[in-house]
């Protein structure tokens, strides 16, 4: 059995540039080179879901999600996802016993030189190892309940929601 299952599921962490149509377009994931350039001890299981930008994803694209977490027999799960609907998601796989699911994603595309994936995605495995079962993101540095978090797209970054 693997130590963590790692889920992709598209959005920017995923985007590759299409020079020829001016775009970018959620591509082939790039996750699994990037940990073997980063020297990974742990054994990961690489496997793609969906490959959708999240402002394209829909509540059975959540449901296809939420049956991948639940069949796996891991029970660490990392799932790279589209920063816009990230909390959606979160909330979508609440109530999932006995698994630690940690989300997370990238503000610029993996392949870009500076970005924030690498980083975001390794302290997804590390937060995975070390917290209790439930539903987690890990963004910017901070892992955050998804019940009591947002993206702050004006300051570019993920913060707890503030109480009214």
């Amino acid at each position: 059995m693997v130590d963590i299952l790692i889920l992709t599921a598209g959005g920017t962490i995923d985007k590759i540039y299409f020079d020829a149509k001016s775009s970018f377009q959620v591509g082939e994931s790039p996750i699994g080179e990037l940990l073997r350039e980063a020297n990974l001890t742990l054994d990961v299981e690489v496997r793609s879901v969906l490959r959708k930008d999240s402002l394209e994803m829909t509540d059975a694209d959540r449901a296809l999600l939420r049956q991948a977490v639940e069949e796996a027999t891991a029970e660490k799960i990392v799932i790279t996802h589209g920063t816009d609907t990230m909390v959606e998601t979160g909330k979508a796989l609440a109530g999932i016993t006995g698994k630690t699911i940690v989300l997370t994603g990238a503000m610029q595309p993996a392949r870009f030189r500076s970005t924030d994936a690498l980083f975001n995605v390794a302290s997804a495995l590390t937060a995975s190892q070390i917290l209790p079962a439930g539903v987690y993101i890990a963004m910017n540095g901070r892992i955050l309940d998804p019940r009591r978090a947002r993206k702050n797209v004006a300051a570019n970054r993920f913060e707890l929601l503030t109480e009214s």
